[in-house]
């Protein structure tokens, strides 16, 4: 992926791994939009990054997913590269969830995480194929290789992404569309709540790690500890997981 003269459109750009995107890409060259939810977080943004182009969007609601392609490609015909990143975690003991009167709630995980990735990957590929040169970005997890069992309907979300990510890849292989996948660990933003990801990786080397190998042409790219767990065994996964569930399980019991 070129690093400089894009149009980029990222989800959930207004903070954290977004954010830090965004700034870098910015400064690299590029013309960027982000969506969020609210718009009070989105100024905020704007004034850290005067640059920045917003847009207020729920990329959970089908609606608003087509409203927000059909704004950017008729606003900025040229964009060329869509970032998702947007995503909620939530964690939970599946005997402690009201999921009969509050489905909604851990719907909403699955619609942000993985409907709304889907949904725009199939939205901008066709518009993106007529272009010389185009990408979709999907921020996956660690998580989608060794699932964190107290954020379940997080981890199986990215599971799902990084599967669709993988034949996306390959349905567009014969195209301009260049399809990359981003597994992050653990980084230290906000995600799922304040004060969750204190150990977690430094979230301006993470960017860097990240940034390095979009430039060395990469399709999959991890950092940190989610190296060696793109390309774990069944049985190391298997021990992975079961370690940290003992470690974190007392934050849902």
């Amino acid at each position: 992926m070129k690093l400089s003269g894009n149009t980029i459109l990222i989800t959930g750009g207004s903070a954290g791994i977004g954010f830090s995107f965004a700034e870098r890409f910015i400064k690299s060259g590029n013309t960027v939009i982000v969506c969020a939810r609210r718009e009070s977080v989105l100024k905020d943004a704007k004034e850290k990054l005067p640059d920045l182009i917003t847009r207020v969007s729920d990329v959970g609601r089908e609606s608003d997913r087509t409203a927000l392609f059909d704004w950017v490609t008729t606003n900025y015909p040229e964009v060329n590269v869509l970032v998702n990143n947007a995503g909620i975690q939530q964690r939970y003991h599946v005997l402690k969830a009201n999921a009969k009167d509050n489905w909604i709630y851990y719907n909403n995980e699955i619609m942000v995480n993985a409907e709304a990735p889907i949904h725009l990957s199939m939205l901008f590929a066709p518009f993106f194929s007529r272009k010389e040169n185009s990408a979709i970005v999907n921020v996956t997890s660690g998580l989608a290789f060794t699932p964190l069992a107290i954020a379940p309907v997080y981890s199986a979300t990215k599971a799902a992404l990084h599967s669709f990510t993988m034949s996306l890849r390959h349905q567009l292989a014969n195209t301009s569309v260049e399809v990359i996948e981003v597994a992050p660990p653990a980084v230290n933003t906000d995600l799922g709540g304040s004060d969750l990801h204190t150990h977690g990786e430094p979230l301006d080397t993470f960017t860097d790690g990240i940034f390095q190998g979009f430039k060395e042409g990469k399709q999959e790219i991890g950092y940190g500890s989610s190296v060696q767990r793109l390309r774990m065994s069944r049985d190391e996964i298997d021990v992975y997981v079961e370690n940290m569930y003992q470690a974190l399980k007392s934050a849902i019991e």
